[in-house]
């Protein structure tokens, strides 16, 4: 859940006997990432980086010391918790080397089977907990090659230390333009169509939305709180209902979609690039339930849907998001969940319509959007965690999964 806390930075310095000075910074931990580093197994953001070329990592440590670790002081920290409970970022020397992971495989096997043990490789990673002592991150450079790579690297990163939008400026901070490398990365920005409606017209069509969005709210935040405490989803091959499954081994699989399919999509429906590809996810879901367990496709299944909740139309770099007045705000965990009802299969397999399927997700999405139940779900579970603790909070966040 997204939250704004305002909070006071502790410091504390301490001047060594050479004369130079060792500034510890303890800055309180944001409600967000108390939930994190609460959590167990670890909430972590995974992201693989492949390369056409075998890897050369000689040089890797620098680069990571260079650019990494200067973007930000969490990096540099970790987690300490003082005499009343109270959670900080603490400043500690960091050895990149301890960081740098470098896993062995059996040598001449082939594509597919370093396939198969880069993917059990993730799987497992997935599941191990940081080191003590130690920033909440790790790099594994992988020097097998694969099907679609000669070698991989892959960034495990705590999701304390910032969200997605976060991680991702962070790692291509790493990369160059390969036509000139001095300029910056950058991306297409979203433009918002322009208002063709002005006045009086623009007014009374603004009714209408404001009415729904009201009506929205108040259901969609009384579903909430109806399935924090008395709802629960049914059960499915892929919610069991169990206790406990959090600490059960993971698989982590990976697809490859066609950037050229999803823009047809895109096209063909007049939505999002988002809408397509969260559309494409509930259906691969709902067609992997019903082709396991007959008639799940239409059980009761609820999805919980990451918005950003910056107001940005587009990429920023790390540097602009760290000193670009305009843009400080932008770092840490921004996000909200949206709890999301996958859409039915209520079709025969004949006339099943997948871009119907989709369309209806983005209409169920967009709906949920037209609201304020992200705000208000924020308030709750921040009074929550303040009156009764992070614990307590986590516990009935964990009954909307």
């Amino acid at each position: 859940m997204s939250f704004y806390v305002k909070t006071k930075v502790r410091m504390e310095l301490k001047v060594k006997t050479g004369g130079m000075e060792d500034v510890e910074m303890w800055e309180p931990v944001s409600p967000t990432a108390q939930y994190f580093n609460r959590s167990s197994p670890p909430v972590c953001i995974t992201g693989i980086f492949e390369f056409d070329n075998p890897i050369d990592d000689s040089s890797f440590a620098t680069t990571i010391e260079a650019i990494i670790l200067p973007t930000n002081p969490r990096f540099s920290s970790i987690m300490v918790e003082d005499e009343n409970g109270e959670q900080y970022w603490k400043r500690v020397e960091v050895n990149v080397d301890d960081h740098m992971i470098v896993p062995c495989f059996p040598d001449g096997l082939s594509l597919e089977s370093y396939d198969a043990y880069i993917g059990d490789y993730l799987s497992g990673i997935g599941m191990d907990p940081f080191p003590n002592g130690r920033p909440l991150w790790e790099v594994h450079v992988i020097k097998y090659p694969t099907s679609k790579a000669s070698g991989s690297l892959i960034f495990k990163l705590h999701h304390a230390l910032g969200d997605g939008y976060t991680i991702m400026g962070v790692m291509l901070s790493c990369l160059q333009r390969a036509d000139n490398p001095t300029i910056p990365l950058t991306f297409p920005s979203f433009r918002k169509s322009p208002k063709s409606d002005s006045g009086l017209k623009s007014l009374i069509s603004l009714v209408p939305q404001v009415l729904n969005g009201v009506v929205n709210t108040v259901l969609d935040f009384g579903m909430s709180i109806l399935q924090s405490s008395l709802l629960e989803d049914s059960t499915t091959p892929i919610r069991s209902g169990e206790e406990g499954i959090e600490f059960l081994p993971i698989n982590i699989t990976t697809m490859t979609f066609s950037l050229d399919q999803i823009r047809q999509i895109k096209d063909i429906l007049e939505v999002t690039i988002n809408d397509v590809v969260s559309g494409v996810i509930f259906l691969g879901t709902r067609l992997y339930m019903e082709a396991t367990s007959n008639e799940s496709g239409k059980a009761r299944s609820t999805s919980l849907v990451l918005l950003n909740t910056r107001s940005i139309g587009g990429y920023r770099s790390v540097d602009e998001m760290l000193h670009n007045p305009e843009a400080q705000n932008l770092w840490g965990n921004q996000f909200a969940f949206l709890q999301v009802s996958l859409p039915k299969l209520h079709q025969s397999d004949q006339s099943f319509d997948p871009l119907k399927f989709i369309y209806e997700a983005r209409n169920i999405i967009k709906r949920k959007r037209n609201s304020s139940v992200v705000f208000l779900t924020g308030m709750l579970l921040e009074s929550m965690r303040k009156y009764k603790g992070t614990k307590v909070c986590m516990h009935s966040l964990s009954l909307s999964f």
